[in-house]
């Protein structure tokens, strides 16, 4: 599976622009502001049909114009394949792929998986809970397709139970219709913890060796903590039913998958308080390596990784750990603004794109 072009109009800074990816690893370069980071968004946006910088959509339309567009052409086993995500604000977003409607591109069986870094996804580190939880989420349904509706499955009897908990405080409920949400909720929550729990396990080694040789100091960890220890649905009830008169004081449920941790460790200590932010864009790259390996084995492809500002805290060492890495399977495409952070950048087997004040001036296969 691979990215063969990326077509954009009126997105950001390009009123119009194509790019051609190489098959393994494509370097885009040009000066701060040139447009390099919308690129990478763009491609993102038209393999998943949303922005990994912004939920406010109107950003992405050019200024001045009233939609825009990203196209995708693909290669999938000998076929060839087209993504299309079209969006004018106000309305509706239209995605297609092969030219067919679908609600979903994740639901198209030939869309590629895709991985971002970027200054934007220290987030994922630094802020809520909430932001880790949805993504141990996103891998499991990359990881495991058929256990993607776990999550949504609880989310729904969550929202049910919360919904009479409220109608119970305020006396349009009566408590005794709450065992049967109890009971569906606990189904779900034993589920959701246990393909959380799996996939943890799966990359919790990999992310300690891998964020050591990017040079984070220390004891890397990464450690899922889990709200609940049930063993079974019957348990998971019972711990319901002891945190039911704080449920009802509050308006909503405190206990279940909702409340879930992932923790980014360093000697014990969580580096969302107390690791620097070089610290935090290492075990992001550690964490997103190590994803990519384990999608490889378990899916038999790489995703496409896409990494903004990725050189600027790795020494010469570890940037040629990273290009070694990058080199063994799967698309990378990698924005800086100096080629000569990236090792081997010239090498023929690299594809090179320069970006000028949005518009892609020149393309080369290095001689």
């Amino acid at each position: 599976m691979r990215v063969l072009t990326v077509e954009l109009r009126e997105f950001r800074t390009y009123a119009r622009a194509r790019a051609d990816l190489g098959d393994g690893l494509t370097v885009v370069y040009g000066a701060n502001g040139a447009g390099k980071s919308n690129l990478l968004e763009a491609i993102y946006f038209g393999c998943t049909g949303y922005s990994p910088r912004t939920r406010n959509e109107r950003e992405l339309v050019r200024f001045g114009a009233d939609s825009t567009r990203v196209e995708l052409r693909l290669l999938d086993d000998g076929r060839h394949h087209e993504l299309a995500v079209g969006l004018r604000p106000g309305d509706a977003k239209r995605m297609t792929a092969d030219g067919a409607p679908v609600e979903r591109l994740t639901d198209f069986e030939h869309r590629p998986l895709v991985s971002v870094f970027s200054p934007d996804r220290l987030e994922l580190l630094k802020g809520s809970p909430s932001l880790r939880r949805s993504h141990l989420d996103q891998l499991i349904a990359a990881m495991w397709p058929a256990r993607a509706s776990t999550r949504r499955d609880y989310s729904r009897a969550l929202a049910q139970r919360n919904a009479l908990i409220a109608g119970i405080r305020a006396s349009r409920a009566s408590p005794t219709s709450l065992a049967g949400w109890d009971q569906e909720l606990a189904r779900h929550a034993i589920a959701l913890r246990e393909d959380r729990s799996s996939v943890s396990a799966l990359i919790a080694a990999p992310f300690s060796q891998t964020a050591s040789q990017l040079g984070l100091a220390g004891e890397p960890a990464l450690e899922y903590r889990p709200r609940s220890h049930a063993t079974d649905e019957e348990e998971f009830v019972r711990e319901l039913n002891e945190r039911l008169e704080s449920d009802l004081r509050r308006g909503f449920s405190t206990h279940g998958p909702h409340r879930d941790e992932l923790l980014f460790l360093r000697d014990g200590r969580d580096l969302r308080s107390y690791g620097s932010q070089g610290e935090q864009r290492l075990a992001l790259l550690a964490l997103l390596l190590c994803e990519r390996a384990l999608l490889a084995a378990e899916r038999g492809r790489a995703p496409l990784m896409l990494l903004d500002d990725v050189m600027s805290e790795l020494d010469r060492e570890r940037r040629e750990l990273l290009i070694t890495e990058l080199s063994s399977a799967g698309q990378s495409v990698i924005a800086t603004t100096d080629l000569s952070h990236v090792p081997h950048a010239g090498k023929t087997s690299v594809a090179r794109l320069l970006i000028s004040t949005g518009t892609i001036v020149g393309e080369a296969i290095a001689a």
